[in-house]
């Protein structure tokens, strides 16, 4: 099995957090963030009043604690919400009952979708009518609590990580909440509590009383919230509980009718003042306030939170979490679709319901109130990835307009260039990656070039700048996370223009930009092969452009390949050059700093070689960024993007979570970026620079703290394996043979670009467009 059993405490009639445990357990959370400051400074610039019912904060909502990483409902998962979050943030807790009438908090019903019973109980499977509809599993009615403390929770979702299944986290009682509460850090704000009651109807034809149960419970337990989707049964309970704690009639997503009304759903949301009678709010699927079209994208709001707070309820939202497919308006930001609810000018839930409750703490707490829109240019330049690639298909017109609009510093232009000569901007030599040639005439081009490693293409140079241009060619916007169904935006897949360089260098002007970026890849090959002068060309587009002539704009000239970068130098070029690192690089001799120095003012490096990782898990930091900058290199990072596939899980599914990291522990000195929108809303958040006393959830991650937690737990399944030591830039990595002159065009037969063109469209070839046409 994948947990292992644990004792836990003096479980007695309830789950039994002992008060050692909780406490040993917080303090290694707390080390899962630098905490240098106050839970939630006092000086964090907010809204003077949100627009929610009281003009009060929202609250985060924090659904079976920390569910997002750790297993839901687990004493590591509420632990660690409460220390990673808001300081008022709530536990939700969704209340099942054991056959002798112990309150457990469980996701679901079924107890096979976050715990071990099948395991530990393979012939107990049973068949029960719940809602209307049989439902087979394992259920808490079927189990008296003694028979459940050598059952422990397993994280439900199963594209989430399961390391955390073999720590043996037990099933937990209410009445073991407020235990674990007791060994939070003093530093802690203690949480509220939150009760959600969804199947009481189901206990009842069990012969168990879901309503003597909580008002039992709230004799020794301060709850500040209880929500049902039965009306009923707020109703029963109504005149029984304090003033102090909140009834909320919760809308479920799927199920149509409110089985103790035997109203519909729609009905009772027509019906608010009927509500009101019982509950002070109500708790609705974010997709009631913003629908969602078949396609993915958001229709106009809903009036659903306005007519509620015309009724006098507090209305919450459910459904967040940072490592689902959100709509594509979001561009896979978590942040930006809490700021839709909470921040968005109209209107304010009074609160969110998540798995991920970092970010919700981030979104109220730090980004309702952003600073000054002015761009500044300083410190970490935000620099575009082949545009607003993230959005719009790379290097396009749109790619382009919408970097700059979205606060890049420097916007970036791969160079290519076509049979007649033209530089362009594209972000690959070969059009089968970034366009839908293969579904055009052009696809009988097809060449295998052997001095350009990879596949079969149809490469810039084998079209004119016409053939390109003229509108039978379309970009195709890139999907880097594809494997895992993340595409980008369908929309606008194979929008926009393709960008002559000349045109770039003219956005790149007349914007407010920091400078540009100009990639240039295979110029060895541009010169031998082609009869290219890629160094002329470049210098004389530039100085055509005014960017010679004392211009404010900066221009950085990038490359992998240092000979070019040194033939620059020796040119006494008046542009920054910067040489991008191999991949996966961990360190860098002393004698390969000096060597780069020597033609580069700054380096790219990606972003493997600053953590080390295995499993997607970071075992350390290198110190490779702290070494380039030692040797006077300013250091740019690549790439970050938005897809929660794309961060390790570390960084929680949370893009911001990771740019914090780079900027404020790594200290890079740029980020290469798909989305700029995401790190120019970083750089404006209003709690960063409170330096030490930034909330909380604004802190940065203890780099390799998750994998050391799992490492504490002594189970060798669990561990994730040891990696080999990184490779070491050394000078062999960083010399190259001098740059080649130009081979001029009308070389004799024989000559090095015949060789290149000799390898036709083969059978082969053109067997694997047909294939990559299909799948168009």
């Amino acid at each position: 099995m994948r947990g292992s059993s644990r004792v836990y405490g003096d479980r007695g009639g309830g789950g039994g957090g002992g008060g050692e445990t909780a406490a040993f357990l917080a303090a290694a959370l707390c080390g899962l963030l630098l905490l240098t400051g106050a839970a939630d400074a006092q000086s964090i610039q907010r809204p003077t009043a949100y627009k929610t019912l009281k003009g009060e904060t929202p609250l985060v909502i924090a659904k079976g604690g920390f569910s997002g990483v750790f297993p839901g409902s687990s004493e590591a998962a509420y632990s660690f919400a409460s220390i990673a979050s808001a300081p008022d943030t709530s536990w939700w807790c969704d209340v099942q009952l054991t056959k002798d009438g112990v309150g457990i908090c469980l996701g679901d019903m079924d107890l096979k979708n976050s715990t071990i019973i099948a395991t530990v109980y393979p012939a107990r499977k049973r068949t029960y009518v719940v809602d209307g509809a049989s439902k087979p599993g394992w259920f808490s009615v079927d189990f008296n609590m003694s028979e459940l403390e050598n059952v422990t929770l397993t994280q439900a979702i199963w594209s989430r990580t399961d390391k955390f299944d073999y720590y043996g986290y037990p099933i937990l009682s209410v009445t073991d909440l407020p235990v674990v509460v007791k060994g939070l850090p003093a530093t802690v704000t203690h949480p509220s509590m939150w009760l959600n009651v969804q199947h009481d109807i189901f206990y009842r034809q069990h012969g168990l009383n879901m309503r003597s149960y909580i008002l039992s419970t709230l004799k020794s337990v301060s709850v500040n919230y209880i929500s049902s989707p039965e009306l009923g049964f707020l109703q029963s309970i109504s005149r029984r509980v304090s003033s102090k704690t909140k009834l909320v009639y919760r809308f479920p997503d799927k199920i149509t009718s409110d089985p103790s009304t035997n109203k519909t759903y729609s009905l009772m949301l027509s019906n608010l003042t009927l509500i009101k009678e019982t509950a002070a709010g109500i708790m609705v699927p974010k997709s009631y306030i913003w629908p969602v079209t078949g396609d993915n994208y958001l229709l106009p709001p809903k009036s659903i939170v306005q007519d509620a707070h015309k009724a006098g309820l507090e209305i919450y939202a459910s459904d967040f979490a940072n490592d689902r497919i959100i709509p594509y308006n979001y561009s896979y930001d978590p942040l930006q679709e809490y700021l839709s609810f909470v921040s968005n000018g109209d209107f304010s839930v009074d609160g969110v319901l998540t798995e991920f409750p970092i970010t919700a703490s981030e979104a109220i707490g730090c980004f309702t109130t952003l600073n000054a829109s002015k761009v500044d240019h300083g410190k970490p330049l935000i620099i575009s990835h082949n545009g607003a690639s993230g959005d719009y298909p790379d290097c396009t017109d749109l790619a382009y307009q919408n970097a700059i609009k979205d606060g890049a510093d420097m916007i970036d232009c791969t160079l290519q260039v076509t049979s007649d000569g033209v530089l362009i901007c594209m972000s690959s030599i070969n059009l089968l990656d970034t366009t839908n040639v293969q579904t055009t005439s052009f696809s009988s081009l097809a060449t295998v070039i052997p001095d350009i490693p990879g596949v079969t293409g149809v490469f810039t140079f084998n079209l004119t700048w016409n053939n390109i241009s003229d509108g039978a060619l379309r970009p195709k916007i890139s999907s880097p996370s594809s494997e895992y169904y993340l595409v980008r935006n369908p929309k606008y897949a194979n929008q926009g223009k393709f960008v002559k360089f000349s045109d770039f260098l003219e956005y790149g002007n007349d914007k407010d930009l920091s400078g540009i970026m100009v990639i240039i890849e295979h110029a060895a090959f541009m010169a031998e092969s082609l009869g290219f002068d890629i160094i002329e060309s470049v210098t004389t587009a530039l100085s055509d452009a005014g960017y010679s002539n004392g211009t404010a704009k900066e221009v950085m000239i990038q490359s992998k390949d240092s000979a070019l970068l040194v033939k620059f130098k020796q040119q006494n070029t008046k542009y920054k050059l910067v040489y991008t690192l191999p991949q996966g690089i961990g360190d860098a001799s002393s004698s390969s700093l000096a060597d780069v120095k020597e033609f580069a003012h700054a380096v790219v490096i990606d972003k493997s070689s600053v953590f080390k990782q295995s499993l997607h898990f970071i075992i350390n930091q290198t110190n490779l960024v702290q070494d380039l900058q030692t040797a006077g290199l300013a250091v740019y990072a690549q790439v970050f993007r938005n897809e929660f596939v794309s961060q390790p899980w570390d960084f929680f599914s949370d893009a911001t979570v990771e740019i914090n990291s780079y900027v404020q522990t790594v200290k890079v000195d740029g980020l290469i970026t798909d989305f700029p929108k995401t790190v120019r809303r970083y750089k404006r958040n209003s709690c960063t620079g409170l330096g030490n006393d930034a909330p909380a959830y604004m802190q940065t991650v203890n780099v390799g703290d998750l994998a050391n937690l799992i490492k504490a737990q002594g189970v060798p399944d669990a561990q994730p394996p040891a990696v080999a030591p990184m490779p070491v830039l050394n000078e062999s990595s960083v010399d190259q043979p001098a740059f080649p002159p130009v081979t001029p065009k009308n070389a004799p037969p024989g000559s090095k670009p015949s060789d290149a063109y000799a390898v036709g469209a083969s059978a082969c070839s053109l067997l694997v467009l047909a294939c990559a046409a299909l799948l168009i």
